[in-house]
């Protein structure tokens, strides 16, 4: 039986998660669309990092604009996230609270500066009634840059993996 693959991520500033994610869309030969909030987040570093943490201490779910596919359409679903506060982004939380989970395949991804958190954890729990597997933590260089510091072959092998799910 042929797999229906999305792959959804939210990713700001150099685009690490974006990455991650059209890898993973080449793997599975999956639809990708990202995630935007309706108010985009400052172009500033410090005042986006500043926000973050009020929004993730305070449990606060931006709302974000309607994407661009129907995930009940799907039975694989990639969800990347960079790590905000050793969770992921509130998009993402308002992402995953928006649909319901029930019999999908869920592959948790994020990217971080070297402080991974709970990230993977805190998606698997949000997709209760799903089967979580393939997760990834990608990281990148602490200076808030895009270097990655996650080897390569890794990603390779990940992505291997992922092939494996749609064939």
């Amino acid at each position: 039986m042929a797999h229906k693959a999305l792959v959804v991520y939210f990713s700001w500033s150099n685009g690490n998660t974006e990455h991650i994610a059209e890898i993973a869309q080449k793997a599975l030969n999956a639809d990708i669309t990202p995630i935007e909030t309706v108010v985009p987040y400052p172009d500033d570093y410090q005042a986006t990092v500043d926000q973050g943490q009020q929004e993730v201490n305070s449990g606060f779910e931006p709302d974000i604009n309607p994407i661009d596919f129907d995930v009940e359409d799907y039975d694989i679903v990639a969800i990347g996230t960079p790590t905000w506060w050793y969770t992921m982004a509130p998009a993402v939380t308002t992402f995953l609270h928006a649909h319901t989970w029930n019999g999908k395949t869920v592959i948790p991804f994020m990217t971080n500066g070297g402080w991974p958190g709970s990230v993977i954890n805190d998606i698997e729990e949000a997709c209760p009634d799903a089967t979580c597997t393939c997760s990834l933590e990608v990281r990148f260089d602490s200076n808030g840059g895009d270097t990655m510091m996650t080897d390569e072959a890794d990603l390779n092998r990940w992505a291997d993996r992922l092939k494996k799910l749609v064939s």
